[in-house]
């Protein structure tokens, strides 16, 4: 970094990103490969996804992580194996076949921009907030539509919801047409805030894991909607893939307590619980019917 670009930035606190966005610069033909895009977005999804692989191998041999379970029991380490593989496998096969070719095609037409300045620490922040909180009310719009009209549930969304029990990986495992659309959302809503290409950057980052959280399985209490509350986390989206319906936000909560498709924990519960309620209640009934008759005829 120069002293003629550090006179430009006049913002002591962007110098910080400065000397990271020089180097990425120097990067210019590497950051504008057409295959990049895809390859970066499907390894990264692996790699955030890892330590939640090893979380439900840990649970294998130590049951205390098993608490923080939301849905389910452990499963033999072989089987979580098989399951975590299996989903790897169908997302690959979908970004190969779909994602890469419509990705490289995307970065053929885009006009990259790389700009002399990096942005401000304050400014980098306030774009990654704006583009989290347009995509998740695009999201919100998406999801609901795709619940909503059944073609395009069941050629679009039907996919997801094969996985009623979630993991970190299922978060992309999803129809073709389906990731599609949330990669056109993901780029619409940083075109739209005009985000600084490191600050867009972040905000996809960002956006991998809080998908990855949402799916992981796993009610942690360093997670992030326990350090803010406006956010959802695996408890909220875990209750959408257990009913198929309501709390369809990806991220926050406030659209959906807006629309009135808030899921709380206890209706969640109630819903998953309540044919077995109805039957023990049916069963009293009828007992006490039995103890009546019993009664009656006695007399």
């Amino acid at each position: 970094m120069n002293i003629s670009t550090f006179l430009k930035h006049g913002n002591p606190d962007g110098l910080l990103l400065q000397a990271l966005w020089d180097d990425l610069r120097a990067q210019r033909e590497f950051l504008t490969s057409p295959f990049l895009p895809a390859c970066f977005a499907f390894l990264i999804h692996l790699l955030l996804s890892a330590p939640f692989l090893a979380f439900e191998a840990l649970g294998c041999f130590w049951p205390r992580i098993n608490l923080y379970r939301i849905s389910r029991t452990a499963e033999p380490l072989l089987l979580c194996f098989y399951r975590w593989v299996d989903c790897c496998w169908r997302i690959f096969l979908k970004y190969l076949t779909t994602v890469l070719p419509a990705t490289a095609l995307y970065q053929r037409v885009r006009i990259p921009r790389f700009p002399e300045l990096a942005p401000s620490c304050s400014l980098l922040i306030g774009e990654v907030i704006a583009c989290l909180l347009l995509f998740d009310a695009l999201f919100f719009i998406w999801h609901y539509s795709m619940h909503r009209v059944p073609w395009l549930y069941r050629r679009v969304h039907q996919t997801h919801h094969q996985n009623r029990i979630t993991f970190a990986l299922t978060a992309q495992d999803a129809s073709p047409a389906e990731l599609l659309s949330l990669q056109m959302l993901a780029l619409s809503s940083a075109w739209v805030v005009g985000c600084h290409p490191l600050s867009e950057a972040l905000f996809h980052l960002l956006n991998t894991w809080l998908a990855i959280e949402d799916h992981c399985g796993y009610d942690l209490p360093w997670a992030i909607h326990r350090l803010l509350p406006c956010f959802g986390g695996a408890p909220f989206h875990q209750a959408h893939h257990h009913i198929y319906r309501g709390n369809y936000a990806p991220y926050f909560r406030h659209w959906d307590w807006l629309c009135g498709t808030y899921l709380g924990v206890r209706e969640e519960a109630r819903s998953k619980h309540g044919g077995r309620t109805m039957r023990r209640r049916r069963r009293k009934k009828s007992l006490g019917s039995d103890c009546v008759c019993a009664q009656a005829c006695m007399c």
